[in-house]
């Protein structure tokens, strides 16, 4: 049996693992899907000072607080930003890091840095609700942008998106421990289109893991493709 934790990206919150977390555990394994703070059903607790060393900290409460080791932490889109914040400061719990067409910083780096284009866009209509400035703002044009095709799951994503504080997207992440986040063992699992359309060093490094797997789906590879990628998490703890 394997643990899994699985941190979802920006706007979302652990609820968009359903179908894929119901497959996991189906096969028999532990799985964990935290929301990050001010997300989802918290986002009653949103504030102005929420930034990624907020979300990393949700993660690493969760494994301290639930004595996880040997963790399959996955991490999607934003989430590779938490993931590998919480790898530096967690190495000891995890046993390897799985990347679903997500962000992988190095350190100093913040997201608006790895994907500055997309940020941009991203910021272009933000707003400033309460003294926190808010971006992804849920859309028809933002849930077609996430790859979600299927009229019901474009439906449901929709109604559950909720829009995600700009400083965590800004703030650049610094290693506290050295390279141990780099030391761990990672699997990439990659969204076809957004591999091809990557710039060659995005594209180094969604392919530079102990494990390198491809999905033909958009970016919500979650929801669009939940059987796929079970299958592969499955490959990754030899199950």
């Amino acid at each position: 049996m394997a643990t899994f934790v699985l941190v979802h990206g920006g706007g979302h919150g652990g609820w968009c693992y359903h179908k894929l977390a119901h497959l996991l555990r189906q096969a028999g394994h532990d799985v964990y899907t935290p929301t990050l703070t001010g997300l989802g059903e918290r986002a009653h607790l949103l504030r102005p000072d929420i930034d990624l060393e907020t979300h990393i900290a949700d993660v690493a409460a969760v494994l301290s607080f639930e004595d996880l080791h040997d963790v399959i932490l996955v991490g999607h889109s934003y989430g590779g930003m938490v993931i590998t914040g919480v790898a530096d400061r967690a190495a000891d719990r995890i046993k390897e890091l799985v990347f679903l067409d997500a962000a992988h910083p190095a350190n100093g780096e913040s997201l608006a840095d790895y994907a500055p284009e997309a940020m941009a866009y991203a910021r272009s209509s933000s707003k400033v609700v309460d003294g926190v400035e808010l971006t992804l703002w849920p859309s028809p044009e933002l849930v077609a942008m996430l790859g979600v095709t299927d009229p019901e799951d474009a439906a449901w994503l929709f109604s559950k998106l909720t829009p995600h504080p700009w400083l965590c997207f800004a703030q650049k992440l610094q290693f506290q421990n050295g390279d141990a986040a780099l030391r761990l063992p990672r699997t990439n699992i990659n969204c076809t289109v957004n591999l091809s359309n990557s710039p060659p060093e995005a594209r180094a490094k969604q392919l530079e893991g102990h494990r390198n797997f491809e999905i033909d789906t958009g970016h919500n590879l979650m929801v669009t493709e939940p059987e796929k990628v079970a299958a592969m998490l499955l490959e990754v703890v030899g199950g």
